[in-house]
């Protein structure tokens, strides 16, 4: 399996960022079950650019690829106005135990493995408006690797003979909804039909200070392409805050992982994500198909 990201900068810190942009680019390798061996990276740079912010960000990205036990084999490099980095990552999976992104069934609970809010936050942090303590918390978030989340999901499928988990995704720039729009709209070819998945606004875990971003408008234009794009799939309670609508469709960067699994193995996978060192939540349901893809109440 292959997969490949890189973005601009979030954070202030190129060591932090290069860590960051690691650990979302490892992600989707996570999220299909898989484990990451080898990566390249992708740079862009500014031509009078100061090379030790660009050693910074290469050593960030290294250290978290160390802990991912994935090795940097090569890259390359452009000049670019603005500074972006990311790898193509490599890994392997047992094609028989892939976790596809389809397949959410009626009954099973949609569970998320980390906050959100990096969106919001880190665009208050780039409007200067972000306390410490959420900068902090984002950045936390955002360079945890997904791997641990993965693991206890295995543990939990070797348990069932991989019956129980349906559908794995990682949160990244289509936020929560976006991502559990694709779970539910099912894979006709295959015979996996569309669903309704419902998210429990108040069960979704936020990060501290993304409240606070959210009623103070700090909205980039990724929160507004998904809200243009998924309005017209989901419904809303009309008790649903502003602020929480905004913290669905808002993009993350290395979110979490989100999981259809069946209803009798929920608490199990909670037990052992928290056993784990994940802090995860149950934040919907999965229903049979109905007037909309997503209902947040």
């Amino acid at each position: 399996m292959q997969t490949v990201d890189f973005f601009t900068p979030v954070v202030d810190d190129p060591f932090t960022f290069g860590q960051i942009a690691a650990a979302n680019s490892l992600s989707d390798i996570y999220a299909m079950g898989g484990k990451p061996i080898s990566a390249l990276s992708i740079v862009g740079f500014p031509e009078k650019g100061d090379p030790a912010i660009l050693e910074q960000i290469i050593r960030g990205g290294l250290d978290k690829m160390k802990e991912a036990n994935c090795t940097v084999i090569g890259g390359h490099s452009i000049r670019n106005d603005d500074i972006q980095f990311g790898y193509a990552v490599t890994g392997t999976i047992h094609p028989k135990k892939i976790w596809r992104n389809v397949g959410a069934q009626p009954n099973d609970v949609i569970l998320l493995t980390k906050p959100v809010g990096t969106g919001l936050i880190s665009t208050a942090l780039k409007r200067e408006r972000a306390g410490k303590a959420s900068v902090e918390a984002a950045i936390t978030s955002m360079s945890k690797l997904n791997r641990s989340a993965a693991e206890a999901l295995q543990e939990v499928a070797a348990k069932t003979n991989a019956q129980a988990i349906h559908a794995v995704t990682d949160v990244t720039g289509f936020g929560v909804l976006g991502h559990a729009r694709e779970m539910a709209l099912g894979d006709p070819e295959k015979g996996i039909p569309a669903v309704t998945i419902e998210i429990h606004y108040e069960a979704v875990p936020v990060l501290l200070g993304a409240f606070d971003a959210a009623r103070q408008g700090m909205i980039a234009g990724g929160l507004n392409n998904n809200l243009d794009f998924l309005r017209d799939c989901v419904s809303f309670a009309a008790s649903v805050p502003e602020e929480n609508r905004a913290l669905l469709f808002d993009p993350q960067t290395s979110g979490g992982l989100l999981v259809a699994i069946a209803s009798e193995a929920a608490d199990a996978a909670i037990e052992t994500l928290q056993r784990h060192q994940i802090t995860a939540a149950k934040i919907g349901l999965v229903l049979p198909k109905g007037p909309s893809l997503l209902s947040v109440s």
